[in-house]
């Protein structure tokens, strides 16, 4: 039987990329899925698809900037299946360009949902895998996490905090919480769709010219969730094999 059959587990920013291809391979492996998005077309559609499957999956729309939308998802996700497992912290924003075009909206923006979102999902969850004794917490960093290049100064900062939360997380874990950071490179996801500044998005889709498909990623934090509970999969690094940054 599968290490993943049977548990329950949260999904944000599930209804495109990452967080859709890794919704269908977890439903494949007997998860019980709870996704979480703002675009509730999306999210019903998904849902649908995986329960016809023969998968089991609920949704809730969340905006992980919203703390409170953040607690009512957790709170949904224990009514529906009793418990929680695994966070899978997907939501992100990457909105690229030099610090001197002075894009402070962008800059809010991306501290809001890259790292305040997933202060909001731990806060939300981190009670019950307490109580449970239990509990598995995945981030999603990337490649700018561990490096800083040309017009990703502050999308970096953010994801640099991602990694530090994640390492946070297992010194504090007392040997009941897994944490589990994850780095992806370049992957066809709707990520680079957000860049507003011309000469940061010609950058990124030269970068993304060599971009692998959302399932990679989604296999890593499959291969981290089914690990036997005393295994944490710290950190994983994927990148296309062509990419140099």
């Amino acid at each position: 039987m599968s290490d993943i059959m049977g548990k329950t587990v949260i999904i944000t920013g599930a209804s495109s990329g990452l967080g859709e291809a890794t919704a269908r391979m977890l439903a494949d492996k007997g998860a019980r899925l709870m996704l979480a998005a703002r675009r509730e077309d999306r999210l019903k559609t998904l849902t649908d698809s995986i329960n016809a499957a023969g998968g089991e999956a609920s949704y809730q729309v969340a905006d992980v900037t919203d703390r409170n939308a953040m607690q009512a998802l957790a709170d949904q996700t224990r009514e529906t299946y009793g418990r929680i497992d695994v966070l899978i912290a997907n939501a992100g924003l990457m909105q690229l360009a030099p610090l001197d075009k002075l894009k402070v909206d962008e800059w809010d923006a991306m501290i809001d949902i890259n790292i305040k979102g997933v202060l909001y999902g731990l806060a939300a969850v981190l009670p019950t895998m307490r109580e449970q004794q239990s509990g598995h917490i995945i981030n999603l960093s990337s490649v700018a996490g561990h490096t800083v290049f040309p017009g990703a100064a502050v999308y970096s900062a953010t994801k640099y905090a991602v990694k530090a939360l994640s390492e946070g997380i297992r010194q504090e874990s007392n040997g009941e919480i897994r944490a589990t950071n994850i780095s992806p490179g370049a992957v066809e996801t709707e990520l680079t769709d957000h860049i507003t500044d011309p000469g940061a998005q010609e950058a990124a889709n030269e970068l993304y010219s060599v971009a692998i498909g959302s399932d990679a990623i989604a296999r890593a934090i499959t291969y981290a969730i089914e690990q036997p509970g005393d295994v944490d999969v710290n950190e994983l690094i994927i990148r296309p094999t062509q990419q140099q940054l």
